[in-house]
Order: structure tokens, then sequence, then C-alpha cells
């Protein structure tokens, strides 16, 4: 009776039974053990790119269930943090613990010069290898996506752009906005994409289209959301996702003759940091099924289900070699080169609160 509930109800009668016992009492040891060496260093300082806002629950979460540990986030652009890092690493006095950049091209640097701590989170196995350094020394927190978003006060539906070619027409002049490709790693990937599909002639036609550009991707969204500039083929998921949820007037629309982009949120530890323990129990804390199913984004792990309204990213026409591309310097440097030459150097300056 007992083989046939285990076998009805999809798990192995008493030797998987064992192992999957086994697996949890191994996972709990290595929490309660990072938490009581976590509880004497006390504190956890995160150095993340983007705005503080959307880890504001999350820490708080974090700080509930293991109490003692007070965590500090420090926000801004990715490229801008990371040089404070590398002052702090050349004065010997490094104040972030780790960092969760966009830019994953720092990680493979700062993996190169013996700079992370190697940790492999729990189900370290299920995490895609795209997504993930083989020895733990950098792993992907979070997978998000970059998709069309308009204001559906200001498009018609018959207007709704369905591909990077719908951008191009004169009904949309002044209307688009994106980040600034030289200055943003995710929109320059978008932009690649679109030229290395439709030529370099695609720039000379969307410039005449009169298109603004800002820093950063909640400037971009929020501008959507006022209607002042009503469309973008460079919204991620996450930020339009939230600002919708709150009543904007926005919408989002995969694009369906070209690739959705996917980049992604990269998370390292510093073999330097003051409060390494704390590092390694949050990152673990974050990677595990039940935090990742409640991000609202794409998880690198294998065992999480895409997020509500999206197909798994293998079945989608997804672009996926993100750390690839931004870790090719060369071709980086051109393209900044090449697509600053259309937009001009930052003048508009977007925040990241």
């Amino acid at each position: 009776m007992m083989g046939k509930l285990c076998k009805a109800i999809g798990i192995l009668p008493v030797a998987g039974l064992v192992v999957a016992i086994s697996t949890m009492s191994a996972s709990a040891d290595m929490t309660s053990d990072l938490y009581e060496k976590a509880k004497i260093e006390g504190a956890l300082t995160l150095y993340t790119g983007g705005p503080v806002a959307p880890y504001q629950g999350i820490v708080a979460e974090f700080e509930q269930k293991f109490p003692g540990i007070k965590v500090s986030v420090t926000g801004g652009f990715s490229n801008v943090l990371n040089e404070k890092i590398e002052q702090q690493l050349k004065a010997g006095k490094l104040e972030a613990d780790m960092a969760l950049f966009q830019t994953a091209q720092d990680f493979v640097a700062w993996k190169r010069r013996n700079l992370l701590l190697n940790f492999q989170v729990e189900g370290h196995e299920n995490i895609a290898s795209v997504f993930k350094d083989p020895d733990g020394a950098f792993t992907t927190a979070r997978v998000n996506a970059i998709a069309y978003a308009y204001n559906k006060n200001a498009v018609a539906a018959g207007d709704v752009p369905k591909s990077a070619l719908d951008f191009l027409k004169p009904e949309f002049s002044g209307k688009i906005i994106t980040c600034y490709p030289a200055d943003d790693d995710a929109t320059l990937y978008v932009f690649y994409t679109i030229v290395q599909k439709y030529g370099w002639s695609y720039m000379d036609r969307f410039m005449a289209n009169k298109p603004s550009f800002i820093q950063g991707h909640l400037g971009v969204i929020r501008t959507v959301a006022s209607g002042e500039r009503p469309v973008t083929f460079d919204a991620t998921t996450s930020t339009a996702g939230s600002l919708k949820q709150t009543g904007a007037p926005i919408e989002l629309v995969i694009p369906q003759e070209d690739p959705i982009v996917v980049f992604t949120l990269t998370a390292g530890i510093f073999k330097d940091a003051p409060h390494p323990n704390a590092a390694k129990l949050f990152l673990n804390w974050y990677m595990q099924p039940e935090q990742q199913r409640r991000s609202g984004v794409f998880s690198a792990r294998t065992d999480v289900p895409p997020p509500a309204g999206f197909k798994p990213l293998t079945s989608a026409n997804a672009a996926l070699d993100y750390n690839q591309f931004v870790s090719n310097e060369p071709l980086i440097t051109d393209l900044r080169k090449r697509f600053e030459a259309y937009t001009g150097p930052v003048v508009n300056k977007g925040g990241v609160q």
C-alpha cells in the first residue's frame, strides 16, 4: 500500500524518501551553520545595480527570518558602483560584501583576479549552466527580459508595435524613448540584436523618427506611463510589471518577429568581504525556489517556472547570450562608439531611486 501511494503521488518509496529527508536535513544544517556565523557578523552590505526600492521587501523579509543581521543596500548604475568597489579594493577598505550587477563582465574579471569567493548555493546543479560560474564565484540572481511597452491611453490598438520595424513608422515620430545604448549594457544588447537583423541602416531610419534617450529603465517606463513618450522597445518586464500593478496605463508586448532580449543580474561575494557568512546566507536564501518563484521575473533555476503570462525561455525566441556579449570587450567598445555617434553623449540623466 505504501509503495502504491508513493507511486501515485510521484515520489520514490523508502529509499527515495530517505534521500529527500537527508537532503532537507543537509539544507537545514547549512542554513543553521551560516546563520550562527552571520549573527556574529551582524550586518550585510549589498551593492546593487538599479533602484533600491525593489529590494526593500526582500530585505525586510530576510531580516525578519534571520534576526540580528542588519542589511544595507546601496543602489545605483552598475557601471558607476563597480568603480566605487574598485576604489575600495585599491585602498584595501572593502565596504561591499557582495554585488548584484547587470554588468556580468565585472564578475568575469573579478574572478580572473581571484577577488571572488567560490560559493555554490544549495541547488547549484539546478541552475542552468549558461547562468552560473561552475566554481560558484558568481551566479545569476535574476533573469530579466526586455519587451515592448506602450501607453494604452496614447496608442491605438491597431498601432501597437509588434516588431522593431514598427518603431520606424511616422506615427511614432517624437514618441519613442529608450535608454542610451552606449550607457546601458542591456539596451546595447537590444540595439545590437536589431542591427544584426536589419543592418545599420535601421539606425539612420530610427534616428529620423526623433527618439529620446535617458539613463535607466525606470525613467524609460515612467516616461511611457506619463504619456510624454508613449512607446519603447526597451522596457524591462520587471520594472514595467511593477509599475503596471500600481495602476499605470501601460501594457507590455512580447516581440513576435524579433527575439526577446534577456539580460541578467549577477551576484558574487568578495573574498575580502567584511561579512562573508551573512552574504552567503543571503545569497543561498535568495536563490532558493521559494524566493525565486516570487521574484516576478525569470529564474536561472531550471526547477522554477516562468513568471505568469510568459513561456519558458527555452521555448521562446530568446536571445540568451548576454553574458558572452558583455564579456566581449572589443565588441562592446566598438558598439558604444558607434551608437554614441548616433545618440550623442549622455545629457538626459534619469534616476535609480
